[in-house]
């Protein structure tokens, strides 16, 4: 008799919340392997992004952190992946999980459950890839903040792509021109950039809110400047490809070396017994932005006359987020924010250090971390990238 309730209650909680499936997607549009065919030369820098790598299995960062958070909150860690598939890999084929998954995972009746499948299926093994962006029709952006993701889209008829160019035509798929990959690039960012928050609904990073009002689009740093290129090696213009103004898609990011260096300004001056050191930031959003461990710092080195070093301080510039208990957790987690200090778009901040006496020469650097110390040690990251410092900029004062 129990058993018969537990599976009514079973068919009854999925009818009544249901889950969401995306298109199906066929061989053809199985993965980023067929498109390499006419677009090998846009793929290939794609294949090095953290887009490529956005799935569970290819991020320590991204991986440690559903296990931890299914944990703390007792929930199986492929509804967690589920939630974040919602951004991470768009093209699962299930888009929620309801009670019904949960009672079949304590019945541990779950190994053939959609959930399980969609979660475990090939075609969402390269995160973000070609299928993700340029299959999409529509952006529904009159929805609700909370809507993020694949929740905020509509997707094209599998075979149909978008993208930036009118005039655009193959003979193995359907085109069609958006200007959310031309003129108005950031609609399509901040599908996902946009208002995360915690389990708690704690928002801990918006990069779309802090976004000033300017023309420049996201893709001007991240796909860096258009060059002569061709989008596509087919040979459609008298038997050649068509020349096209192309940018480049490794879609850089806070891993990246080559972008940190310069992209925050640095000022020092004495102030009485102070130094005062500015940070600049011209960028259109905060620095750092994105998720919430992100870290900068600033280390300054005083030394004598003749070079001598009398002594450094380092600052850390990084929120920190607390639990109801008052322990640190992670920003997914978090009651409340202890500190966020980031340096707010096309805007500063300054902060003040003591001189050291018989101080000649002060050196102020700034470098950018991807985790800090706190959230890397309750994941227990093991890779270097989350723990090395990005040099940004570097400044000279004279005393």
């Amino acid at each position: 008799m129990r058993l018969f309730i537990l599976f009514w209650l079973l068919g009854s909680l999925s009818a009544l919340f249901g889950v969401e499936t995306a298109p199906t997607l066929d061989s053809k549009y199985h993965d980023s392997s067929k498109c390499k065919a006419c677009h090998g030369h846009i793929v290939k820098p794609w294949s090095h992004s953290y887009h490529a790598r956005s799935h569970y299995k290819k991020d320590e960062y991204f991986r440690k952190t559903i296990d931890y958070v299914a944990k703390k909150t007792f929930q199986p860690v492929n509804a967690i992946k589920v939630y974040c598939a919602a951004c991470h890999n768009p093209r699962i084929s299930v888009t929620s999980t309801d009670m019904s998954y949960e009672i079949k995972v304590l019945m541990g009746e779950d190994k053939n459950s959609a959930v399980n499948k969609a979660v475990n299926d090939s075609a969402i093994s390269e995160g973000i890839n070609c299928l993700v962006c340029h299959n999409i029709n529509k952006i529904k952006e009159h929805l609700p903040p909370s809507k993020r993701g694949v929740h905020r889209i509509r997707w094209n008829p599998v075979g149909t792509m978008s993208g930036p160019f009118k005039d655009a035509d193959s003979p193995y798929h359907k085109t069609q021109y958006r200007e959310f990959f031309d003129t108005n690039s950031k609609q399509l960012c901040f599908v996902c950039h946009a208002n995360e928050r915690s389990i708690y609904n704690v928002e801990f990073t918006n990069t779309q809110k802090e976004y000033v009002k300017t023309d420049k689009q996201c893709i001007e740093c991240h796909m860096g400047p258009k060059k002569e290129g061709f989008a596509s090696s087919l040979p459609i213009d008298h038997g050649k490809p068509r020349k096209r103004m192309v940018r480049e898609h490794s879609f850089m990011g806070g891993h990246f070396k080559q972008l940190w260096k310069g992209a925050l300004g640095l000022k020092a001056k004495r102030e009485g017994k102070d130094l005062s050191v500015t940070i600049l930031n011209p960028n259109p959003h905060n620095i750092p932005t994105g998720f919430g461990a992100r870290e900068l710092i600033v280390e300054v080195t005083y030394r004598d006359a003749s070079q001598k070093v009398l002594a450094t301080k380092s600052v850390s510039i990084t929120p920190h987020y607390r639990d109801r208990d008052g322990k640190a957790t992670l920003p997914h987690l978090a009651t409340k924010i202890i500190d966020n200090p980031s340096i707010p778009a096309q805007g500063e901040k300054t902060l003040t250090f003591p001189l050291v006496k018989g101080s000649k020469q002060i050196t102020i650097e700034i470098y950018y971390r991807l985790v800090n110390d706190e959230v890397r040690g309750l994941l227990h990251l093991k890779e270097a990238q989350w723990s090395e410092k990005k040099f940004v900029n570097r400044t000279t004062l004279e005393l």
